[in-house]
């Protein structure tokens, strides 16, 4: 919902106080922001928003190297899909800088950190019977560790 509530605020639909004041529980009538007009709305989350930073933050990683995706499974939000989990890949390029959608989702900061292309084998995901082909995820630094 962060997310959301960000874009709506940043694209000027509704203000941060009223933001707020629907929050504690106050009435909001929505004839009174006209920004919040249907068309702006879709048309704001058609468009959506990048989440690339401009940060000095070194890699921890480079392509070739051998990694393995982190076991955590957080009860909260994560974009380390289970499958990958404990699994070993290989690094295939450095997409850049992004905010960090683990913390970004709860309010915690944007924790901004590379994001890879991590070829995994499908055999290492699926088993023997998966021989030939590669899965590619995109995984931010930390849910990597050097295999």
């Amino acid at each position: 919902a962060y997310g959301l509530e960000k874009l709506i605020v940043d694209n000027n639909m509704v203000t941060a106080e009223e933001l707020e004041a629907a929050r504690a529980g106050e009435h909001f009538d929505s004839t009174e922001s006209p920004g919040l007009a249907p068309q702006k709305v879709v048309g704001a989350m058609r468009r959506g928003g990048s989440a690339r930073v401009d940060a000095d933050v070194p890699p921890r990683f480079e392509a070739g190297q051998r990694v393995r995706a982190s076991v955590d499974a957080p009860p909260t939000h994560t974009r380390c899909p289970g499958y990958v989990r404990g699994r070993t890949g290989v690094i295939d390029r450095d997409h850049g800088v992004f905010i960090f959608p683990d913390t970004h989702a709860h309010g915690q900061g944007k924790k901004p950190q590379h994001v890879y292309a991590v070829r995994f084998e499908a055999s290492e995901l699926w088993g023997s019977v998966n021989q030939g082909g590669g899965v590619y995820v995109d995984l931010w630094d930390d849910y990597l560790e050097l295999a």
